[in-house]
């Protein structure tokens, strides 16, 4: 044992002397496979299995948190206080899309307003850039935590009501915190109404 610049109970290996015969080689794998680093190196690895201090996540019971602005699976929200879709089908998603993968059908309802008749992204052909969510004025679209993308079919499409969010869970909607949103700070930045201009 020799002490160096800072560096306590420092072991110098000989790296001098190599085996020559087969035997030499022999003997040298042997010593060192018995020696007692190797045991020590086993008791870390049993006392930690059979403590059971994983970091492994089990994938279907246990999934890892995503940022907010993660770009997985698209949702339609809804406006909270009514309940109505926030979807005015203005159809800049479809005019902005790289992939050429949504597609918006409206129509002129009985109040003369427009109506989204039906509305379908081709996840086969979505390259998730997100500027749909980025383009849309009511943020109606963004993209939700569900990044589980998985079809027996190569055309696998997502419809409009599997976007959307279901009545019973409007509780549940969260307002979303990405890009284009409202920022909690809003109301106190307001000097006017457009209606006193």
């Amino acid at each position: 044992m020799m002490e160096r610049e800072g560096i306590k109970n420092y072991i110098e290996v000989d790296t001098r002397t190599r085996p020559v015969s087969r035997w030499q080689q022999f003997t040298q794998v042997v010593r060192r496979s018995v020696s007692i680093e190797l045991l020590k190196g086993l008791k870390i690895v049993f006392g930690v299995w059979l403590k059971d201090e994983s970091h492994t996540l089990i994938y279907p019971k246990e999934k890892l948190p995503l940022g907010p602005r993660y770009r997985a699976v698209h949702k339609l929200l809804r406006l909270v206080e009514s309940g109505n879709e926030r979807c005015i089908g203005c159809g800049l998603c479809e005019k902005i899309c790289i992939a050429q993968c949504i597609r918006m059908e409206t129509k002129i309802d009985e109040d003369k307003r427009k109506e989204v008749v039906d509305y379908s992204i081709n996840l086969g052909r979505c390259i998730f850039c997100g500027y749909c969510a980025e383009v849309c004025p009511e943020l109606a679209i963004v993209h939700g935590g569900r990044y589980e993308n998985v079809s027996e079919q190569r055309a696998h499409y997502v419809l409009k009501d599997d976007m959307l969010t279901p009545i019973d869970l409007l509780k549940q909607q969260e307002e979303f915190p990405g890009y284009g949103a409202i920022s909690p700070d809003a109301d106190s930045k307001i000097k006017k109404t457009p209606l006193e201009y």
